[in-house]
């Protein structure tokens, strides 16, 4: 667990490349975990970065495409539903951090993570309570994990038609929670998660 650091103290040194890491995904009951990791231009600062959850879906979109124009570097990675299962939803959602900076083109100095918990990794790097909030570069990841995700589960409803994957990317609205009921679990649902297992018995 990393040391948690307040909004005044995340000081980005223009000498050192910065990278914010954040990951989308953990409540559904279906689909990956994805998460992103960006480097921002200090120079080429984007106005409205937030966390994602904050903002429309409109704007997510028109924020992703001015990050992946202005950003340094920028990955993605993730957690696929057997990785889920197996280690748990926390453990996952770390590992598909781990790996969207490890894929980074560039290698980052430090490292800003989302939450309580850091990646096991080798680099410098904090822990940040809300960072999707505080920290421009963890702001960045969350609306390209998001934008991401979302696009998948929409391409992902029309090759499991039935669950309104679109509307709900997952989550487990009473819409999503009456489509399992009724159709039972797909190889994308997750069956470690209480509303799947049930049905597995």
């Amino acid at each position: 667990m990393g040391r948690h650091e307040s909004e005044e103290s995340v000081v980005v040194d223009k000498g050192h490349l910065i990278a914010g890491t954040d990951e989308v995904g953990r409540g559904p009951l279906a689909g990956d975990v994805i998460a992103a990791a960006v480097i921002l231009d200090p120079d080429l600062p984007i106005p409205e970065l937030n966390d994602s959850k904050k903002l429309t879906a409109t704007k997510r979109e028109q924020l992703a495409i001015l990050i992946k124009e202005h950003a340094l570097a920028l990955a993605i990675g993730r957690s696929n539903v057997q990785e889920i299962d197996t280690l748990n939803i926390l453990q996952a959602s770390l590992l598909a951090m781990r790996r969207a900076v490890e894929a980074l083109p560039l290698r980052p100095h430090m490292v800003y993570v989302d939450g309580k918990h850091i990646p096991s990794w080798q680099f410098q790097s904090k822990a940040i309570v809300r960072g999707d909030s505080k920290v421009p570069a963890i702001s960045a990841a969350s609306i390209l994990a998001k934008v991401t995700r979302d696009r998948e589960m929409e391409e992902l409803d029309s090759v499991y038609p039935g669950y309104g994957l679109s509307k709900h990317k997952g989550y487990p609205t009473r819409q999503h929670l009456e489509a399992l009921a009724k159709l039972g679990p797909s190889p994308i649902h997750r069956q470690s998660f209480a509303p799947v297992s049930v049905l597995l018995r």
